[in-house]
């Protein structure tokens, strides 16, 4: 049983809550898509390879995906508010670290620590909505949570591209300072929140570790393989060591996900709990789910991506028009999502998650057309705009389908299993796509090189944009708050 504060949406606490875990979230979702419009200045300013660009956007989400699931536990157990706004201080000061960072390596390693902040208050965010607001104001909050979150994703490219042009990109970095402010002040008013089973045991440090090598290891793979060779000694060693740690990772993870959520072990000591209880992928809804969001959230991330640094490289756009070139996906998340939660709160998700799949793919086969004679109102607005209501049709659904998956218990570890999925997508794809495409070294500066990468990268993500549709087309689809999985082991 989870202690709850019945939170309504009219109240001041409640509208404090609902807007620092939006501010909260909407700083560790813009840093995943802002820093993307920064890149070519990044490399410019710090003599960076493309590998080093890759590690800037994937250091950052490498960690995220790697701790968010222990982020999830340790607001279940220690206070959702607590660990929430630890994080928030987390990422501000590490936010300020990559805002200094003298050479690429220092900022790479800032923004690995700026990872671990943002997998602390992300997980956080949405648990404490879902755990504190009375049921019939829930959905309503959950969709104000993801639409508003989602428009600092797409908003990211635009603000960064101002900031660039105006002042540089560590004006990127620093803007996350008063936002932090504001969220601490907000924070007054939000209730505490845990998950009392959970209190009397030990963290699975194991399968944090594991997973955090797993990735990692992956990723340093696939992002040295365009550098050194496939056949490079230390690129079979990134591989095996990434897969070896998630295959570990899995098999420690069912071992500790038994039922008796407080019972010692035989010698006493408290259970550890797994970070990733297996029971919740029981339910058919919640593995189809975080299925969907893998592959859908792969495409956005290497799409974005792409886009960016395209539009700057081969269109020739300057930061800031690269930046408002995507605008209109903002603009019809701003607009759209809270209608998309409310509808998919009558009629069930499936349908608006298959057309959220659909128009991702159109949207990106449609951004084929920039180039190096890119008009951007016959080339770049229509596929902004089909792209954009992709996102309009699945962001608000998929989390409150994903939240409603599981009992309110499991919220904090179910919504770091989604984050962690979502993120670790983004990750594999930004660091993958350039070595399947052909892409390495300075191509990001060469148009020839990165126009011809671009286009082959964009039907990749089209590809999955919709394996996504078909997907959910498999979802059973009853109304949110009606998807229940079996009382799953913590």
């Amino acid at each position: 049983m989870v202690i709850v504060t019945q939170l309504r949406l009219g109240t001041t606490a409640g509208r404090a809550t609902l807007a620092a875990a939006v501010i909260a979230s909407g700083m560790a979702f813009l840093d995943t898509t802002i820093v993307n419009v920064a890149l070519p200045a990044i490399g410019d300013e710090l003599s960076a390879k493309l590998s080093g660009l890759q590690w800037t956007v994937t250091g950052y989400t490498l960690t995220l995906a790697a701790f968010v699931l222990l982020g999830g536990a340790l607001g279940d157990r220690h206070g959702r508010r607590r660990i929430f706004l630890i994080g928030v201080g987390w990422f501000t000061l590490a936010s300020i670290g990559c805002g200094f960072a003298p050479t690429i390596e220092v900022l790479i390693l800032a923004r690995l620590l700026q990872g671990v902040g943002a997998a602390l208050l992300t997980p956080g965010s949405m648990a404490i909505i879902q755990s504190s607001f009375a049921p019939e104001h829930r959905s309503r909050a959950i969709g104000a949570w993801s639409g508003l979150s989602g428009v600092a994703t797409a908003v990211g490219p635009f603000l960064g591209g101002w900031l660039i042009d105006v002042l540089n990109w560590r004006a990127v970095f620093f803007l996350n300072v008063p936002l932090a402010i504001a969220v601490f002040w907000l924070g007054r008013h939000t209730p505490e929140s845990r998950n009392p089973l959970v209190r009397h045991t030990r963290f699975d440090v194991a399968g944090a570790v594991l997973g955090a090598l797993g990735l990692a290891g992956l990723t340093y793979a696939l992002i040295a393989t365009p550098e050194v060779g496939f056949s490079s000694p230390q690129v079979w060693a990134g591989f095996a060591v990434g897969i070896s740690c998630l295959i570990s990772f899995v098999a420690v993870e069912r071992r500790r996900s038994r039922p008796g959520v407080g019972i010692s072990d035989r010698e006493g000591r408290p259970r550890i709990v797994a970070m990733m209880p297996v029971g919740l992928f029981g339910s058919r809804t919640f593995s189809l789910l975080n299925a969907y969001t893998v592959v859908v959230y792969a495409a956005m991330g290497g799409l974005l991506f792409f886009l960016a640094i395209q539009l700057q490289t081969v269109a020739g756009y300057s930061a800031l028009e690269a930046g408002l070139a995507t605008l209109p996906m903002t603009l019809l998340l701003l607009v759209g999502s809270g209608r998309s939660a409310a509808l998919a709160a009558r009629i069930g998700p499936r349908l608006q998650l298959v057309l959220g799949g659909v128009f991702g793919a159109a949207g990106s086969l449609m951004l084929l057309a920039v180039d190096q004679e890119t008009v951007y109102w016959r080339d770049v607005l229509p596929g902004a705009i089909v792209f954009g209501l992709g996102m309009v049709s699945h962001v608000a659904p998929l989390t409150a389908s994903v939240l409603s998956a599981v009992d309110d218990a499991h919220a904090g570890v179910a919504s770091g299993i989604n984050n962690a999925a979502a993120r670790a997508a983004s990750l594999l794809a930004v660091a993958g796509l350039p070595m399947i495409v052909g892409l390495a070294g300075a191509a990001y500066a060469n148009p020839e090189a990165f126009d011809s990468g671009y286009h082959q990268a964009v039907w990749w993500c089209a590809g999955a944009m919709a394996i996504g549709a078909v997907l959910a087309m498999f979802l059973r689809s009853p109304r949110l708050g009606r998807f229940r999985t079996r009382r799953a082991p913590a």
